[in-house]
């Protein structure tokens, strides 16, 4: 399990590396046609401030070698904001005084259509707090037979699961699962959840092992920028984990995120550290050029001219037309969210800034009748 081999790397000493990488560790990065976990501290550190615009031109040829000029497109659709967690900065937790909902079938029925109304989805995320009583694997199992009828990929964004678990919602349709370990720093991460099922580090950080041991199609990591100051060295351990996860399940298809914190409603939590655009750019190009094969997604967390930017330069997944609150394109479109959407364009707006960026949008980009895994 990877909280094990997390043990052997020491988060202080991985940041002092990344803070005494040189000039001449960068240019050996860039040089590289295949880089290691080295070679992505170089290209994230400090010293390589002075090389993004290498970097991009470097990220830029690799996304278009293995993604062509294509963009997937997916939406999220959140199904309830009930929560037994207490994140600390999250506006669900379960001590904000709100109300909760859980959908019905019959109100995701209404969210599905109204999907289909904003543009031709076929990739969608389905999103809940946790909560296994009212919305645990018989609930998302529910919704995922549902969904299938309306939409090719589906995802789920949810509280970490058994094998077991993720192996029977395969069977209704699961395509792929998004987790976030927020952060790999195991002393603060139970700062930020002192409880609630999320405040267990090991049972988060090793259900990607149970995802890949369940076989699943396609998984998503992601590490939530701001809340650790040292945010390079979060993402550096991301990068560990994402390395770890390819060598033991290397049939599974791989996406990384960098979510920057959005303020959320009544959370009253200060980021540790703001990210800047330029910070979240060289992220982005080291990540391409760690790695030519991962998808790189950005939300609509992120504004506009950012997410315009990036998708021509290692982007490879966009949202689009995002609610991020329970029902939100239908059903409850005034209920709290659990953060502030930044990039409000329509999904039409979204696509016809593609084309122009000479990007061409896909809705759809896989099928289960693709997946040789079940066909043999």
């Amino acid at each position: 399990m990877f909280s094990e081999e997390l043990e052997k790397i020491s988060w202080d000493e991985t940041t002092e590396r990344i803070a005494a990488m040189t000039d001449q560790d960068v240019r050996r990065a860039l040089s590289r046609r295949h880089c290691d976990v080295d070679d992505f501290m170089a290209l994230l550190s400090p010293a390589a401030e002075p090389y993004l615009e290498t970097m991009a031109r470097l990220a830029r040829r690799y996304t278009e070698e293995r993604f062509g000029r294509t963009m997937s497109m997916f939406i999220p659709l959140y199904l309830t904001n009930s929560c037994a967690n207490s994140c600390v900065y999250c506006g669900f937790h379960r001590q904000n005084p709100m109300q909760r909902t859980i959908l019905t079938p019959e109100q995701m029925e209404a969210e599905f259509v109204a999907i289909k109304q904003l543009a031709p989805f076929e990739n969608i995320l389905l999103v809940t707090g946790e909560n296994p009583a009212k919305a645990g694997v018989p609930y998302l199992a529910r919704a995922i037979e549902q969904a299938k009828r309306h939409f090719s990929n589906i995802k789920i964004e949810v509280m970490p699961l058994s094998t077991e678990a993720y192996a029977e919602l395969m069977q209704h349709g699961l395509n792929g699962v998004i987790c976030f370990q927020e952060t790999y720093h195991r002393d603060h991460y139970q700062r930020y959840h002192p409880a609630g099922m999320k405040s267990n580090f090991e049972w988060r950080c090793d259900g990607f092992d149970r995802m890949g041991q369940a076989g699943v199609h396609s998984i998503g990591l992601g590490v939530l920028i701001g809340l650790e100051k040292e945010w390079r060295t979060d993402v550096t351990m991301m990068a560990h984990h994402l390395r770890y996860l390819q060598k033991h399940y290397w049939r599974t298809r791989y996406s990384v995120n960098f979510p920057r914190m959005r303020p959320a409603q009544n959370e009253g939590f200060p980021p540790s550290c703001i990210m800047t655009d330029r910070e979240l750019a060289q992220a982005t190009f080291a990540m391409r050029i760690f790695d030519h094969d991962v998808d790189i997604s950005y939300s609509t967390r992120e504004p506009a001219y950012i997410r315009d930017h990036m998708c021509t330069l290692g982007v490879t997944t966009l949202s689009a037309g995002s609610k991020v609150n329970p029902g939100g394109y239908h059903t409850y479109p005034q209920a709290l969210e659990q953060f502030s959407v930044s990039d409000e364009r329509t999904p039409a707006e979204v696509e016809q800034r593609l084309r122009l960026l000479g990007r061409e949008p896909v809705w759809k980009d896989w099928d289960a009748c693709f997946d040789l895994r079940r066909a043999l």
